[in-house]
Formats: structure tokens, sequence, C-alpha cells
């Protein structure tokens, strides 16, 4: 059985009612409507949200790609989570040879996982280019003190503010940026604290 770190979602392991396993199955639901093709689902962790995808978007998907950097992870991903769509790979999201070894995608999902990385730049960077003409990104992370500042979570490098967060796309033709309360994802209200951001971007 695969260990609990404290981020790791795992359905099986939680109650319904748990609110980062709410959270995250949120996330996935938003996204579904912009996922179509050829599909990339970075940091897919223990793949029930790859999972869900696939069977809420069968008829519009050709295969996804559910890439982990952890072999223990993807192993129970492919014993748990099994669909005929999707293929679980080892990959390292700021790996730069991402691309040769991946090809390209028509839509790429990432989801909390950023936050997690150093050299924020390089992911941006493979995201931007994994992604065909037209394409679409659609990306989460909470939100902070800002780069380079520490934060409380141990597995996060820091934590990105709104403005931040909304600069990581200015290479990107299009782009609208959601804030998430709890399963609510939509546009900013006034006086309203949003703990975490997602953006919605195309090529």
């Amino acid at each position: 059985m695969l260990k609990d770190t404290g981020e790791r979602v795992i359905p099986k392991l939680m109650k319904p009612t748990n609110m980062m396993l709410l959270e995250h199955t949120a996330r996935y639901y938003f996204s579904t409507p912009y996922v179509r093709g050829r599909v990339l689902d970075i940091a897919c962790g223990t793949g029930y949200g790859s999972q869900m995808v696939a069977k809420v978007r069968k008829k519009e998907i050709d295969e996804i790609i559910a890439a982990d950097i952890c072999e223990d992870t993807l192993a129970y991903a492919k014993g748990n989570h099994y669909h005929p769509l999707i293929k679980f790979v080892q990959a390292n999201v700021i790996d730069k040879q991402l691309l040769e070894k991946l090809g390209t995608f028509d839509t790429i999902l990432s989801f909390e996982t950023i936050e997690h990385v150093q050299d924020d730049d390089q992911f941006m960077r493979n995201m931007y280019n994994l992604l065909n003409p037209g394409g679409t990104l659609v990306l989460s992370t909470p939100f902070g003190e800002g780069k380079g500042m520490p934060c409380n979570y141990p597995f996060h490098v820091h934590q990105f503010t709104p403005s931040e967060f909304e600069k990581l796309f200015h290479e990107f033709k299009e782009k609208e940026i959601f804030f998430q309360r709890g399963v609510t994802i939509e546009p900013p209200r006034k006086d309203v604290y949003y703990p975490l951001g997602v953006a919605v971007c195309r090529k």
C-alpha cells in the first residue's frame, strides 16, 4: 500500500468529505470541458484524476499520458486507476529533454505542481513547448507570500502571489485566471479570500 505523505491524494485512504480530496477532484472536473486530443497530466500522482478525466471525456480524448517522477506512485496508479486511454510514464517536470521524450499535446493538466519545483522558469518553458499551437494548459497552484519567500509547507519551494501567478503565462496567446475556494472555482469576487489560483491558457 502506498504511504500517505500528507500531500499525496489517495482516495481509497480518505473520507469522501476530506476537503483536500474534494478540492483536487473539483480541479479535475473543472478542467474537463477543455480536455481534448492528446492529453498530458503532469505530476499525475496516484492517477485518480487522469482516470476521472478519461471517463468523462473518452469521446474527445485520443490518449492521456499520465506522468509522475515517483516510480512507487506510478505503480500504485497502474494498479488502482487503470483506463485503456491512459499510459503511465515516469518523467521529471523540469527535464529539458521532456519534449523529445513525450512529444506534444493538445491539452496539458498541471495541478499543484509548480510550487514543488525550484526552476519554475524551466517548468513553464516545458509546459509551453509541449503544447501544440491552439492547445490548452490548465494549471493550478496555492497562493502564498511570493517567489523566493519561505512558506509553511515542507514540500513547497515557495508559493506565488496572485499577481506573480498571472505573470507566469505571459507567453500564451490567451489566458483566463480563476480562483478556488473549497470546491468553488470562479472569477474573483470582492472581499473573498481565495487560497488557490487556476489558469486556463491557450497557445
